[in-house]
């Protein structure tokens, strides 16, 4: 009966968001995952990040119907007093399910084992290029190659990270971990719990990694107030270095992307070799090692350390095409500070990500990932699905008033560029920047 049902206010819920006492609602109902938290397949961050409020529309982006059925075993007989669903989380959630009725969400349309044999195919020819050919010429022709295999590579192993691309859990894992660590060299486990992160709290500029890049860059003025990382625990300072990079980071902004493959295989080693709790640990060791076996053997067939230097250069800076397109999705969106909030999951999504405009041809060239807000709204959806479900995510825009931003490639590294600038500015007034930075930033408020 209706009347026998035991009921606990938002604010009675909100207090059960620390470890080891963390509850959530879902639909209505409230659940208890505290104990689950520690075996959760995401890891205990999203737990973390949004216990203690209504997570249903999450839960249904990351989760397949199969999930559902867990749900009872952690149920704490409680349901959420005051219950609603916004008009957008009606719409929203009426849209995921008619893709899991239609069966989008399982027809995967690319080949990821014909993707693995094309680069597998373009590898050996950069292989043969290095063993087999004389001029510096080919070998530079072999380095750009190499960077352009593995920004494919990271499309592919990022396909593999959302939803499962091969026939089964165990040979979807060996994907990810061919596609990353031992190919790429980043590991698959680094590149879950950062991303993880990101996507729950997409542009938030103290929970979501991906904006946290000081002392070399920041998005936003509000980063000068040394704020401190929910993610990585410590505190961003804003000190005279950060000020004096961030100052020309507009400047700086491409060149430092041509290095940015180096702070992935640094950040991969900090985790894989740090105290924090990994998944597979062993294993993504191993597939690093597996890396940095193969990768230096191949520059030492070069006959020069010029030439090797040139080609370890060539090959990551060409990666640097990677780490600007996914810079131009979220740099110019807008901002906020603080975890995210679960009933507000389609606005923090249209807020925080840009998608850009490309031909049908160009799809390749992003992995997908042009499409910013759809794989944000639907993680687990192949991208092959992700430009014939655009309109529809347009369209739920403009019913709701919310933004759905789309330029063009160009358009896009303006946007990003003019960002930075105005960050830089403010970062060189030296008088009192905070404050006076705010109040500008409120009327001038970017994205």
């Amino acid at each position: 009966m209706e009347g026998e049902k035991k009921y606990i206010t938002r604010e009675e819920l909100r207090l059960h968001n620390k470890p080891g006492d963390l509850w959530v609602s879902i639909q209505g109902k409230i659940y208890d995952v505290s104990e689950w938290a520690n075996r959760h397949p995401g890891g205990v961050l999203p737990l973390l990040t949004l216990a203690g409020q209504d997570i249903t529309d999450a839960f249904i982006a990351y989760h397949p119907g199969s999930a559902w059925k867990y749900l009872s075993d952690l149920f704490t007989g409680f349901h959420l007093q005051d219950f609603e669903v916004s008009d957008v989380s009606k719409d929203y959630r009426r849209l995921a399910s008619e893709f899991s009725r239609l069966g989008l969400f399982d027809q995967k349309g690319h080949g990821v084992m014909f993707s693995f044999t094309i680069l597998a195919a373009l590898l050996a020819v950069c292989v043969y290029g290095v063993l087999k050919v004389e001029s510096a010429w080919v070998h530079l022709a072999c380095a750009v190659l190499l960077g352009l295999i593995w920004v494919q590579v990271t499309y592919v192993g990022h396909d593999a990270g959302h939803y499962e691309v091969m026939s089964s859990k165990g040979f979807n894992k060996l994907a990810q971990l061919v596609a990353g660590n031992c190919t790429t060299g980043i590991s698959i486990a680094w590149w879950k719990w950062t991303h993880n992160a990101h996507h729950l709290a997409c542009n938030s500029l103290d929970h979501d990694p991906d904006l946290q890049h000081i002392p070399v860059f920041a998005v936003s003025s509000r980063l000068f107030e040394s704020l401190t990382s929910n993610f990585y625990g410590r505190k961003m300072n804003f000190d005279w270095l950060a000020r004096l990079l961030v100052s020309c980071q507009h400047w700086t902004f491409y060149p430092v992307m041509c290095f940015g493959r180096i702070n992935l295989f640094l950040q991969t080693f900090l985790l894989l070799f740090s105290k924090r709790p990994v998944p597979d640990r062993a294993l993504n060791i191993l597939g690093i090692l597996v890396f940095w076996t193969w990768y230096p053997l191949l520059v030492s067939c070069l006959p020069s350390w010029p030439e090797r230097i040139m080609f370890v250069g060539v090959s990551i800076a060409v990666t640097s095409i990677q780490h600007v397109q996914f810079c131009l999705n979220h740099f110019s969106a807008n901002v906020y500070i603080g975890a995210p909030k679960g009933n507000d999951w389609f606005q923090n999504q249209t807020n925080g990500t840009i998608d850009i405009s490309c031909p049908r041809w160009m799809d390749w060239f992003h992995g997908g990932l042009q499409f910013q807000l759809e794989h944000h709204l639907f993680p687990r959806l192949p991208r092959c699905q992700l430009r014939k479900i655009a309109p529809l995510a347009r369209d739920l825009c403009k019913k709701h008033n919310l933004q759905y931003r789309n330029p063009t490639f160009w358009e896009a590294n303006m946007w990003t560029l003019r960002t930075l600038r105005t960050a830089a500015l403010q970062a060189r007034d030296l008088t009192n920047p905070v404050p006076k930075n705010l109040v500008w930033e409120a009327v001038n408020t970017h994205g």
